[in-house]
């Protein structure tokens, strides 16, 4: 947990105030166990359609395989297609053949772009 500073305030509050950020939780018994962003990026191409960005999928170990993530990923979806998005995409570090085959069973394929990335200081 990050510690409570003016900056995660701020920046908190910027999250918050953004129609096109999305924070989506999942809770059992009163305690977020799974959760995802969802960047809704308005775009000049694709007959000015937006796309869906999604980051940060995460379920809390004890709650792992009983199907948390993908509610959230489906309410992703739900966020995205209402505001007409073309497409969704996400990134994910793990090289887990587990964790690959969740994202493709969700409904994402790693064949169609090539993702670079390029960390800053």
């Amino acid at each position: 947990m990050p510690e409570m500073t003016e900056h995660l305030n701020k920046t908190w509050k910027t999250i918050i105030q953004d129609e096109n950020h999305h924070i989506i939780v999942n809770v059992v018994d009163d305690k977020i166990i799974s959760s995802c962003v969802c960047v809704i990026i308005s775009n000049l191409t694709r007959d000015i359609r937006p796309y869906a960005f999604i980051e940060n999928v995460v379920t809390h170990a004890d709650y792992r395989g009983k199907g948390y993530s993908t509610e959230c990923l489906n309410y992703a979806k739900e966020i995205a297609e209402k505001a007409n998005c073309y497409k969704m995409m996400l990134l994910t570090s793990s090289k887990k053949e587990t964790t690959l085959n969740f994202y493709k069973n969700a409904g994402y394929n790693s064949t169609d772009k090539t993702a670079f990335i390029q960390w800053l200081e």
